[in-house]
């Protein structure tokens, strides 16, 4: 399973090791990503994800899943999170047809 945020894309980043002597040796800061389920009003469901504590605070600060991936730039999400992002969208457009049809009388 690759180390990668569903939501925002964050992939591990590479760097050096400093000794107090200057020796520079390789490393690799890795994102802190966390099993979370979060839930969708709009789908009325779950949606397990693997997502970093700052997408969760992001996911959070905007007022739910819904929310985020609505409000965030297609290019900042990762393909899993751009799908829910379509799959909500859809759910929406769906919602507001139903209730234009003028019921028959």
């Amino acid at each position: 399973m690759p180390r990668r945020c569903q939501l925002t894309g964050t992939l591990p980043q590479f760097g050096h090791n400093v000794s107090h002597s200057n020796i520079k040796t390789h490393r690799r800061f890795n994102p802190n990503l966390q099993q979370a389920t979060l839930y969708s009003d709009v789908l009325r469901r779950t949606v397990p994800l693997r997502v970093t504590t700052r997408a969760l605070r992001s996911v959070q600060k905007r007022g739910g899943l819904d929310a985020f991936l609505l409000k965030t730039d297609d290019r900042r999400l990762a393909p899993e999170g751009l799908r829910l992002k379509h799959q909500i969208k859809r759910a929406l457009t769906r919602g507001r047809r139903r209730r234009e049809v003028p019921a028959k009388a």
